[in-house]
């Protein structure tokens, strides 16, 4: 309680430096967590992707459909269980701005691959049976204030027209990380339609989800299926739902490094600010730590005070930086809800957060310490004079 104590007047011996300090730790920790939570949506996707489903489509291009029949075939391949298709829809709600992804599923497979999508049973049947009736996440229902039974109008982009869809559910996510700002509504209903206005269009799929039996017999599987339709007008590529999320991530490989080393880079000139504040602090003090060792402190005590002053700095700067990334990332998170649905601090992002404070603390205040507790008697109090 001694050191704590005098490690704390030490610290706010010069309030305002120490002030500054903190605000600047505040600062640069929060930003870094705030970045790396930013990496972190980027790859939701991937982590809550299961390993019991793949995801086959074109072997050109996503742009690319594949025939609907293509299902049946799957359907035959050992080790698959279950099979189902899903197609962009991309429409518009009221102004370009109401961005959400939007599905149109086969509702009863689709539904089934999805089990972290939490429906009642009585919104799961009307669901099934209203061909324009529609399911949506929670959180974007509580978006645009939805409830059961509203009616949405969406205004097709690449199938042209304007859909009017009745929300039958309203899924919860089994999950933190389950996206619960998706639209799904029925594949017949726009399949139809678009027979009868552009016939060569119909009956076909951007992408099957397919539901295996084994995660182990995926790479079987899915090279079962791609031999399935080898030299065919529409050749197929299957993969993992991980690693059909991980090539949309891979897109973007140079923004998210960027990203990574401007938090590094944060914490770098934190560090550099704390060592400046530490060194001036040593080179005020350098008599009073003379006058110690003359009185018979050893070299060690020298040394934790001004170690522990460092840490204890860090620790609050750190500690209040911690605390504030979560209103901070929940306030952001509301905004980009629509493009990163899975916006929240992760346990690892806190850790890493408080190794930053601590390294911080280590470094700043490791060359005063080494310095301190070696200075000679006579020149510490030679500098008195």
């Amino acid at each position: 309680m001694f050191l704590l104590r005098l490690l704390l007047r030490n610290a706010f011996r010069h309030r305002l430096r120490t002030a500054l300090t903190i605000v600047g730790l505040v600062v640069a920790i929060g930003a870094f967590g705030l970045l790396r939570t930013l990496v972190d949506a980027w790859y939701a996707g991937v982590e809550a992707s299961s390993s019991t489903r793949l995801v086959t489509r074109h072997a050109v291009s996503l742009t690319f459909a594949l025939p609907l029949s293509y299902a049946q075939r799957m359907k035959a391949v050992p080790g698959v269980t279950v099979v189902s298709w899903a197609n962009w829809f991309g429409g518009i709600y009221i102004d370009e701005r109401n961005f959400f992804p939007q599905f149109a599923v086969e509702p009863d497979t689709y539904l089934r691959l999805y089990p972290e999508y939490l429906l009642s049973d009585e919104e799961r049947l009307a669901f099934l049976k209203d061909r324009q009736g529609a399911v949506v996440g929670r959180k974007l229902a509580q978006k645009y204030g939805w409830k059961l039974g509203d009616t949405v109008p969406l205004r097709g982009t690449i199938y042209p027209g304007t859909w009017s869809f009745t929300i039958r559910g309203i899924y919860d996510g089994a999950q933190s990380r389950t996206d619960e700002n998706q639209m799904l509504f029925h594949y017949a209903l726009i399949n139809e339609s678009i027979k009868k206005r552009f016939p060569g269009r119909g009956d076909s799929t951007g992408a099957f989800i397919v539901g295996i039996d084994q995660p182990a017999n995926a790479a079987v599987v899915s090279q079962a299926i791609d031999a399935e339709f080898r030299n065919s007008l529409a050749e197929t590529l299957t993969e993992t739902e991980a690693a059909f999320q991980l090539s949309f991530v891979s897109m973007s490989d140079a923004l998210l490094a960027a990203i990574e080393a401007v938090s590094l880079i944060v914490v770098v000139i934190i560090m550099v600010v704390m060592a400046n504040t530490m060194a001036m602090t040593a080179r005020e003090r350098l008599s009073e730590y003379a006058t110690l060792k003359a009185l018979g402190f050893g070299p060690g005590f020298v040394a934790r005070l001004l170690l522990g002053e460092s840490l204890l700095i860090a620790a609050l700067g750190g500690g209040l930086a911690i605390a504030l990334t979560f209103p901070m990332v929940a306030g952001i998170g509301a905004g980009l809800s629509s493009f990163l649905p899975v916006f929240e601090v992760s346990g690892t992002t806190v850790a890493l957060q408080a190794l930053a404070a601590l390294v911080v603390g280590l470094v700043a205040a490791a060359w005063p310490t080494w310095r301190m507790a070696r200075i000679d008697i006579v020149d510490g109090l030679r500098h008195v004079a």
